[in-house]
């Protein structure tokens, strides 16, 4: 049986997958016991991106060779700039981070480069591009999320955070984004490997960063 393209990008970004997948962050959001000075450097960072991240969805949108994919994309762009947004806002609220706060505190550098590598997916034009950036964005944190031996923390914070990269939506959005790079990805092998490699280092130094500053 022949490997899936997305296995084999997977394979070839290891253990850099693994290590952002089992990171202390995620151990640490799982069991309720990250700190809300972690947790909202943390969001207040992956908040940042929330726009370049809509700039390579639109992309995607432009660049699908299928009206259903379009629709599909459309259908993920509603739900980021609504659900996961207004997560964002009840969390700051609940961790004391005020609008002024969030904008006094610069980017890190792994925010930067997941902006530059979003920005720089979408001027590609090339959808097996786009898709290497968004199924690392989507499908790690989809791995990360969905451990079904553990329960849900009690603070909505960290149990919303988990859920909304675990539920029926989006683990269908998830299962059509590796289809699609299955798909059209190995027409492009070196493009999708070079975007793919980049955003999963990007993810793992993301994850550190949020403790650079408590350490």
């Amino acid at each position: 049986m022949t490997e899936r393209f997305t296995e084999i990008l997977k394979n070839s970004s290891q253990p850099l997958w693994s290590q952002a997948v089992d990171h202390r962050f995620v151990q640490e959001l799982h069991a309720g016991t990250i700190s809300d000075e972690v947790m909202a450097a943390y969001l207040i960072q992956d908040h940042r991106f929330l726009d370049s991240f809509l700039t390579l969805l639109g992309a995607a949108i432009a660049t699908a060779d299928t009206f259903e994919a379009r629709l599909r994309f459309g259908q993920f762009a509603g739900m980021v700039s609504s659900d996961e947004n207004t997560y964002f806002l009840r969390a700051f609220e609940a961790l004391g981070v005020s609008a002024d706060m969030r904008a006094a505190i610069p980017d890190s550098q792994p925010t930067k480069g997941f902006q530059a590598i979003m920005r720089e997916a979408a001027e590609t034009r090339s959808y097996a591009a786009i898709l290497s950036v968004l199924n690392v964005a989507e499908w790690l944190y989809l791995e990360w999320a969905s451990d079904r031996d553990k329960a849900l923390p009690d603070n909505f914070v960290h149990a919303e955070w988990i859920t909304l990269h675990d539920n029926p939506f989006f683990c269908d959005f998830v299962a059509f984004l590796r289809g699609e790079l299955d798909r059209v990805g190995p027409t492009e092998v070196e493009c999708s490997k070079d975007f793919f490699t980049r955003a999963v280092q990007l993810e793992l130094a993301f994850f550190d960063a949020a403790y650079q500053e408590y350490a």
